[in-house]
């Protein structure tokens, strides 16, 4: 088939305005590794120069040296993927029931849930803290995980409903037929051929806990337990021109694991976002 005219200048448009959206994510990134590399010398240069004229690696060198950067890792690693654990583990069971169970308010729940998703963290800041304050639970990566739990849980059961929607409810009933409870056909059957679903749903949980500033900012105040989203912010309100490039180069060492993740995973996590776009 012949395209015509107009088609070709919509599909060009459309290309112009990708190329726009990826490079007003794309610069700030570049910028900040052209930092990075820099010598305290040319950090003072500014915007006058955007290729460094000694570009170095040293920046990277010291920041991975330091004990407390390698701390802060560590614990986001730990928050990010026991937050990601634990919020597949509590909605699967949401999910399954909505999937394959029906009762009135059905469509209510699930948009009560959206709903939730959609409130802003700042607009519960204050009686969050003052919550776990009187739970004991303050200064602690229990509530702070607990709290990355409950924060990606909404998300999670939208899109473990997809996956689950994707296995045939006959397998149901024929595990049914053969004697199996619910529950045994939920985790012998359904959650085994969900597996690339709840790996998706895992996957996103850790790149969007990787970055989470609000809760571990309002829960943590102890340097040894920040992770790097917080450190790095204090470290900055705190620092001064001549540790630029060492607070440039943290920052870019700091989201290189989230954007790998999301790079070589990228079609795990489009396929649980698009599963329930297309009609089976």
């Amino acid at each position: 088939m012949v395209r015509s005219r107009a088609e070709r200048l919509a599909d060009l448009a459309v290309y112009a305005a990708m190329l726009l959206l990826a490079a007003a994510f794309l610069l700030p990134v570049l910028w900040l590794a052209s930092l990075a590399v820099r010598t305290q010398a040319e950090v003072f240069l500014g915007a006058a120069r955007f290729i460094p004229e000694a570009p170095t690696l040293d920046n990277f060198a010291r920041v991975l040296r330091d004990g407390g950067f390698q701390t802060y890792i560590w614990n986001t690693i730990k928050l990010s993927s026991l937050g990601a654990a634990g919020a597949v583990a509590l909605a699967a069971p949401a999910a399954y029931a909505l999937s394959r169970m029906r009762f009135r308010g059905k469509g209510a729940v699930m948009l009560g849930i959206l709903s939730v998703q959609m409130v802003s963290g700042l607009v519960v800041l204050i009686p969050l803290y003052r919550f776990m304050d009187r739970l004991g639970l303050l200064e602690s990566h229990f509530g702070t995980t607990l709290l990355y739990i409950a924060a990606g849980i909404p998300v999670t059961v939208w899109l473990l409903k997809i996956a689950f929607d994707t296995v045939p409810q006959t397998l149901d009933d024929a595990a049914a037929i053969d004697g199996l409870s619910r529950f045994e056909t939920f985790a012998m059957i359904t959650l085994p051929l969900a597996l690339p679903g709840l790996v998706s749903a895992f996957i996103l949980n850790l790149i969007l806990n990787w970055s989470q500033f609000l809760i571990p900012f309002i829960m943590l105040t102890a340097d040894e337990t920040w992770p790097i989203s917080v450190a790095i912010f204090r470290f900055a309100g705190s620092t001064s021109a001549a540790t630029t490039q060492l607070l440039a180069a943290a920052c870019l060492l700091a989201i290189l694991p989230a954007l790998a993740i999301f790079i070589v995973l990228q079609r795990w996590i489009l396929a649980a976002l698009m599963a329930g776009a297309v009609k089976q």
